[in-house]
C-alpha cells in the first residue's frame, strides 16, 4: 500500500465510521425529546423510562462522535497538508460554527441529564430538544464544508492564488442545500429503523413488550419521515450534481455517450475500456426527464471528459445502484407498515412485520454509506473539484500506511465499546427504565 492508497483509505475509514455515529447523533435526540413529551402530555412512566433509556444512548454515542470526530480533524492536517494551507482559510467557518454547536450540544445534554426533578419541566424537554437541534446544525456545518469541495465558491483562483476570500459564500456555496437536505433526510431514515430493527427483536423475545412496543412505533415513524422524504431530496441532489458536476452524474449511471432522451440504469456492469454498460435494464427518457424535468433533454456521457478525469466508474455506480436499492426496500416496508396501521391492525403485532423491521435494521447505515462513496469518489480525482487534485495535496510524510493501522484499530476499538455499552443498556431496561416490570418495582422499594 503506497502512502497515497492509505491516506484515502484511511480518510474513507474514518469517515465510514463516524457518519454513522454523527448521524445517530443527529436523530437520536429527536427520538428522545418526543417519548419526553409523549410523557410529560400523558404522565405514562413507560415514556419517562424510555427517555432515559435512550439519553443514556444519546450520551454514549455523543461521546464516541466527539472522539471519532476529533480524529478526522486531526487526520486533515496529517494527511492532506497541502489542501488544509490552502482551503482552510476559505471553509474554516463552517468548522468553526460547528465547534460552537458542539459546545451548545454538550450543555444541553448535561442538563437534560441531570435536570429531572430539577428544572421546569418544559424547560428541561427543551434542553433534550436542544440537543438535537444542536447536532442536527454540527452535521449541517461539517456537510456545508464537504459541499464547498464539490462546489467550490468564495474566492478567485488566479495564477495558482486563492485571492478575494468570502467565507460566508463559500459557507453557502451551491451544493451545500441538496446536500445537508439530503444528509438530514438519510440520517432520520437511517437510524429510524436501526432503532425499530432493535427494538423489533426486543419485542419477539416477549420481554418489556409494551415498553418496546412504544419505542418501536417512536422510531418507525421517524424512519418513514426519513424513507419518504430521501426521493424527494435525492431528486433535489441529482438535479444539482447533473448541473455542476455533469462527470460525476454520468459515472453514477455509467452512461457514456451524450444522448438526448437518455435512459435511466438499473444494474449493469460498466465497461470502461469499450465505454459501455452490460446486462444493464434501461428505462427510456428517465435520466433526461430526472435531470431536467424534460424527457428529450441532453444529458452529457462519460466520452465527452477527458479519460483522466473520470472517477473509478465501477466503484460510483455500484454504489449508486446499493443506495437505490436499499432505499426502495425501505419505501415499500414503510408503505407495508402505513397499510397495517391503518387498514390491518392486527398485522402490527404479527411476526413477519418485526422481522421485517429487524432485517432492515442495517438497511439505512448501508444506503447512507453507499451515497456517501458516490458523493466522495464521485469527486475524484479533485479534492477541491476542479482547482485541486487529490494527489496533490496528499502529505509527503512517509509511512502513512502505519497511520492507517492505528487509526483503524482505534475505531473498531470504539466500536466494540459502543456495542459492549449499549448492549448493557439494553440488558438493563427491565431494572432501571421499564416501570411495568417486576425488577424495577423490586429494585425501587429496596433504594
Amino acid at each position: 500500500m503506497d502512502d497515497f492508497l492509505a491516506a484515502r483509505a484511511q480518510m474513507a475509514m474514518s469517515l465510514g465510521f463516524h457518519i454513522i455515529f454523527s448521524c445517530v447523533g443527529m436523530v437520536m435526540p429527536f427520538l428522545m425529546a418526543f417519548a419526553h413529551w409523549k410523557y410529560l402530555k400523558t404522565k405514562n412512566e413507560v415514556y419517562k423510562g424510555l427517555t432515559k433509556a435512550w439519553s443514556k444512548g444519546v450520551a454514549i454515542l455523543f461521546a464516541t462522535g466527539a472522539v471519532s470526530g476529533t480524529m478526522l480533524s486531526f487526520e486533515l492536517g496529517l494527511l492532506w497538508p497541502e489542501f488544509m494551507k490552502h482551503a482552510g482559510p476559505i471553509f474554516g467557518m463552517p468548522f468553526s460554527l460547528e465547534g460552537t454547536a458542539f459546545f451548545i450540544e454538550a450543555i444541553a445534554i448535561g442538563f437534560f441529564l441531570y435536570g429531572w426533578d430539577r428544572f421546569n419541566k418544559w424547560f428541561h424537554w427543551f434542553c433534550g430538544f436542544l440537543v438535537g437541534l444542536s447536532g442536527l446544525a454540527s452535521g449541517i456545518l461539517v456537510v456545508a464544508a464537504n459541499a464547498w469541495m464539490n462546489s467550490p465558491a468564495g474566492f478567485d483562483y488566479v495564477d495558482g492564488q486563492y485571492l478575494n476570500i468570502d467565507p460566508i459564500k463559500a459557507m453557502f456555496n451551491e451544493a451545500w442545500l441538496p446536500q445537508a437536505l439530503h444528509m438530514t433526510v438519510a440520517a432520520f431514515c437511517a437510524t429510524g429503523f436501526a432503532v425499530a430493527g432493535v427494538h423489533a427483536y426486543l419485542i419477539m423475545r416477549k420481554k418489556n413488550v409494551e415498553f418496546h412496543t412504544k419505542a418501536f412505533k417512536i422510531a418507525a415513524g421517524f424512519a418513514l419521515i426519513g424513507a419518504f422524504g430521501a426521493p424527494l431530496s435525492g431528486d433535489v441532489a441529482a438535479k444539482s450534481v447533473a448541473e455542476r458536476q455533469p462527470i460525476k452524474l454520468a459515472a453514477m449511471e455509467a452512461h457514456f455517450e451524450t444522448e438526448k432522451g437518455a435512459s435511466f440504469v438499473i444494474g449493469g456492469i460498466p465497461d470502461e475500456e469499450k465505454g459501455e454498460i452490460k446486462y444493464a435494464v434501461k428505462i427510456p427518457k428517465v435520466l433526461s426527464f430526472l435531470v431536467s424535468n424534460d424527457f428529450n433533454s441532453e444529458v452529457k456521457g462519460l466520452k465527452d471528459f477527458p479519460k483522466d478525469e473520470w472517477p473509478p466508474i465501477a466503484v460510483v455506480h455500484y454504489s449508486f445502484q446499493i443506495m437505490i436499492f436499499f432505499g426502495v426496500v425501505m419505501i415499500i416496508i414503510g408503505m407495508v407498515y402505513l397499510y397495517a396501521t391503518f387498514l390491518k391492525k392486527e398485522w402490527l403485532t404479527k411476526n413477519w412485520l418485526l422481522k421485517t423491521f429487524l432485517a432492515a435494521t442495517p438497511f439505512g447505515y448501508i444506503a447512507l454509506e453507499a451515497g456517501w462513496t458516490v458523493t466522495e469518489v464521485g469527486r475524484q480525482p479533485w479534492i477541491i473539484y476542479g482547482i485541486m487534485r487529490t494527489a496533490d495535496a496528499v502529505t509527503p510524510m512517509p509511512g502513512i500506511q502505519y497511520s492507517f493501522y492505528f487509526f483503524t484499530a482505534i475505531f473498531i476499538s470504539l466500536s466494540l465499546i459502543i456495542v459492549f455499552l449499549l448492549r448493557r443498556q439494553i440488558q438493563m431496561v427491565p431494572r432501571l427504565y421499564d416501570p411495568t416490570d417486576a425488577e424495577f418495582n423490586t429494585k425501587n422499594k429496596k433504594s
